[in-house]
């Protein structure tokens, strides 16, 4: 059975995209802890991010790099933080969250809410920064 972020790279969910290439997918999270919060993934599927292999590991922070920097350009904050927790979805995954203190990336805190259109000018906002 595909994960859900699985069905999001087949398209069989519908996301904002970020940026994707042949092995990575880059999206905002809907459950946003900040403006900009995305998601970074392989998109073949793996549960632990540590089960992914050296070359693929490397090629999935490197892609996370290049997503951070943009997401730092589009969105004012003082840094962008990473988190890797890998327990609410069976994929391997990357947090990329703007954040201005450490509390922001307190994943217990209410998570924000916006509409579609919110969501699709902010995507476009980080893409433009790729």
């Amino acid at each position: 059975m595909s994960s859900i972020f699985s069905k999001i790279v087949d398209g069989e969910i519908p996301s904002y995209i970020i940026a994707e290439d042949e092995h990575y997918f880059a999206f905002l999270d809907i459950n946003p802890l900040h403006e900009g919060h995305t998601l970074v993934i392989p998109k073949k599927e793996v549960d632990y991010i540590f089960d992914i292999s050296t070359e693929e590991y490397k090629g999935l922070w490197a892609f996370a790099q290049k997503v951070a920097h943009a997401i730092g350009k589009a969105i004012p904050c003082k840094r962008v933080g990473v988190a890797v927790l890998g327990l609410e979805v069976p994929h391997a995954h990357i947090h990329l969250i703007p954040i201005n203190q450490v509390s922001d990336i307190d994943f217990s805190r209410p998570k924000l809410k916006f509409p579609d259109e919110e969501f699709a000018r902010i995507a476009d906002k980080i893409r433009k920064e790729l």
